[in-house]
């Protein structure tokens, strides 16, 4: 029996080839599991790496020579472990994967990102099976299907972080996650995956939720889906900013989930709140402002953050004790994460290059297995 998978030279989202590997021997390594995949879920990050563009993490190697099987969110099944195992896990168990498993709490560390991290630098999960360290697996929530739990690892994870490290000096322990972000205002800039769980979060521990979008139909759709509480366009509303800040009576946002970068990261600094946080997730409108792309005068990041008092914040996931202090949130609310496609694993190529046009709502998954 062989593995199945998808390997990517992180030369295009066409340039994906199908391919063979042996299947681990038993008996398994000393603390390993393996997993029988079920459902994968994608994240942008897995785009960049297959055109060989996720390369801001300088202790990567992007666009090396050797394939690489992409991907590093799944749900699966547990069907052999070997022995002295860290995390006790059993034949049979449903897990998911933990993105970066030398993160075990705390911060992430340049040798973390170096040698750990499923697809890239490490193979990822776009196969029928993987033999993962027993403390790169959770648990699977069992009020969740396979196709939602896979959702749960980047998206889900990244949204937690950024609405769960709060305003600077705050002991963020002494309070529980609802009291943490009730009454608070959350912007969330569009519609994909960490967008729609950080609204999600947001508004099962009671904050006010505004949702930016280019679209009329998936704003409608995060209102009557998610509950969101105001709504604005910003292909029709440019200076969205003024939107924010006239919904919130002038207040702004304590938390934003800034996936836009360059094209809306200034934005950003207009609508944050007086010790808000800016979580600088993706970069959707660009890394890099086009010169002359402003006509007024570029202001310092450093005097744009002390105007309105504000902490910025880049978000990279997070740590295996948040994840489960995550996991324990979704488990109390019955938070389902939006599946808006499934692919088969044979469209894999397709399913990358459907989420890469951005015409999702929520997640992109592929079923690997029959």
């Amino acid at each position: 029996m062989e593995i199945q998978q998808w390997q990517t030279r992180q030369d295009g989202l066409d340039c994906l080839v199908r391919a063979t590997a042996p299947m681990p021997a038993v008996p398994l390594p000393e603390d390993h599991v393996l997993v029988k995949i079920h459902n994968v879920s994608l994240n942008y990050r897995d785009t960049e790496v297959c055109m060989g563009l996720y390369s801001h993490h300088r202790s990567v190697a992007v666009g090396g020579p050797e394939p690489l099987v992409p991907c590093s969110d799944m749900c699966g099944t547990v069907v052999a472990v070997g022995s002295g195992l860290e995390i006790d896990f059993k034949v049979g168990d449903r897990v998911v994967s933990v993105f970066n498993h030398l993160q075990r709490t705390g911060h992430m560390r340049p040798e973390y990102i170096k040698s750990a991290g499923l697809g890239l630098p490490l193979n990822g999960v776009l196969q029928t099976h993987y033999l993962f360290p027993s403390i790169g697996l959770l648990p699977a929530p069992e009020y969740l299907t396979d196709a939602e739990a896979c959702c749960l690892p980047i998206a889900s994870l990244t949204a937690w972080m950024s609405l769960q490290v709060a305003e600077a000096g705050l002991n963020y322990k002494a309070e529980s996650p609802d009291s943490r972000l009730k009454g608070k205002i959350v912007v969330a800039q569009g519609t994909g995956g960490v967008s729609i769980a950080g609204v999600q979060i947001a508004k099962a521990a009671g904050a006010t939720v505004i949702v930016t979008s280019s679209s009329d139909a998936k704003l409608e759709t995060a209102r009557s889906l998610l509950g969101a509480d105001h709504l604005i366009n910003y292909k029709t509303t440019p200076q969205w900013a003024d939107a924010v800040l006239a919904a919130t009576d002038g207040y702004g946002a304590d938390f934003i989930l800034e996936n836009g970068g360059a094209g809306t990261l200034r934005q950003s600094f207009d609508a944050v709140a007086f010790g808000g946080v800016i979580n600088c997730i993706g970069y959707l409108g660009g890394k890099t402002t086009k010169k002359g792309q402003e006509e007024e005068e570029d202001h310092a990041v450093s005097v744009l953050a002390l105007r309105r008092n504000m902490t910025l914040r880049g978000i990279m996931n997070g740590p295996r004790d948040r994840f489960e202090e995550m996991l324990g949130f979704y488990e109390q609310h019955k938070i389902k994460p939006v599946v808006h496609r499934v692919f088969p694993f044979n469209e894999s190529p397709a399913a990358l290059q459907y989420l890469f046009s951005g015409q999702h709502f929520g997640k992109v998954v592929i079923q690997v297995a029959e």
